[in-house]
């Protein structure tokens, strides 16, 4: 006899989500139930998560907090799910990803399928070349900052799943589970190892930014990874100008830019001998300025080109380490 559930889902997604998240290897969540574990069960344990999904009875154990070692100091919080948790999340990423990806700018580069941080750096090499200044910017503390009414809202836009708006919903407002176990409750943000984050974030800069800049600005080149950006001006007046801009565009949305990342670069080489305090810039783990090279006759000159930077060195080291915590999503992020 067929079941029938409130909501369509179907066993092989399920499914493949399962080895999509297994492929991904990661630490395990609170209940300390690691991929091998689960697999002891394997079907039941698969059709126990299509049951509660299918059902609405599904509902995410508190997220695993770990603090990592930012680049520049401090810490930061990862949020680990369960095994089954990544799962569930998968499951959602497999439906509604689709729905979103396709309506993606070009120039946003972070945690897409076919798209990768060595792009960015050519396409904003390239740009360097042909526009005499950069406004980098970077969003502070975005996986803790998104305001979940206006992601809400920007979700129920692009799906009518109602179990994918609840599940979302659901993981949004999952508490974090401390490492001294005391829960601490989430009104804002995604946690940074989930799943389902990587997309939830680029949603709402695709309209915090992407789409701001290409209804506002669309003569400025840009490129994003995440929350890190860089913008191609034609003068020092239209950087500054579109810092403001861009300053209450972010405060609109939430959200905050980052003061100490976010600063006007002039691109300076043998054909642009100007002045200004500020000629180099990093972006992705390397940093752009200008340097000697080389033509095609031998002769040398200075060129404004990337190079990987030392301090992304140490940060590679650490990505590879944070990977078996994070599940994979956050590599190319140094």
């Amino acid at each position: 006899m067929k079941e029938t559930k409130p909501f369509n889902i179907s066993k092989s997604a399920v499914k493949l989500a399962y080895k999509k998240v297994k492929a991904n290897k990661g630490t395990h969540g609170v209940d300390e139930q690691s991929i091998e574990d689960f697999e002891k069960n394997l079907n039941n344990n698969l059709y126990k998560i299509w049951n509660r999904l299918s059902s609405g009875t599904y509902f995410p154990k508190p997220v695993k907090a770990v603090a990592i070692p930012k680049k520049n100091g401090g810490t930061r919080i990862l949020g680990i799910p369960t095994v089954e948790d990544r799962i569930a999340q998968m499951v959602a990423k497999l439906y509604f990803e689709p729905s979103v990806e396709s309506m993606f700018y070009e120039d946003s580069y972070g945690y897409r399928p076919k798209k990768s941080a060595i792009q960015a750096i050519e396409k904003t090499r390239t740009r360097c070349w042909r526009k005499d200044w950069v406004l980098e910017f970077d969003i502070k503390g975005l996986f803790d900052n998104i305001r979940h009414d206006y992601l809400m809202k920007m979700v129920k836009r692009h799906t009518k799943e109602g179990w994918i708006i609840l599940y979302i919903q659901r993981w949004l407002t999952t508490p974090f589970q401390m490492e001294d176990g005391t829960i601490t409750s989430r009104t804002s943000g995604t946690p940074q190892g989930g799943v389902i984050s990587p997309v939830l974030a680029n949603l709402f800069l695709h309209y915090a930014f992407d789409d701001f800049m290409a209804k506002e600005f669309p003569t400025i080149p840009w490129a994003r990874y995440a929350d890190d950006g860089i913008t191609h001006c034609v003068s020092l007046k239209q950087s500054k100008y579109l810092q403001r801009r861009l300053q209450r565009r972010v405060e609109q949305c939430g959200l905050q830019l980052n003061q100490e990342k976010t600063r006007i670069v002039y691109c300076k080489d043998d054909d642009r001998k100007g002045e200004y305090p500020n000629i180099s810039f990093d972006f992705l783990g390397y940093t752009f300025r200008p340097r000697r090279s080389k033509n095609k006759y031998g002769k040398y000159f200075i060129n404004f080109l990337p190079a990987i930077a030392e301090k992304a060195k140490v940060a590679i080291r650490k990505s590879l380490e944070i990977w078996n915590i994070t599940n994979g999503w956050m590599m190319g992020a140094v």
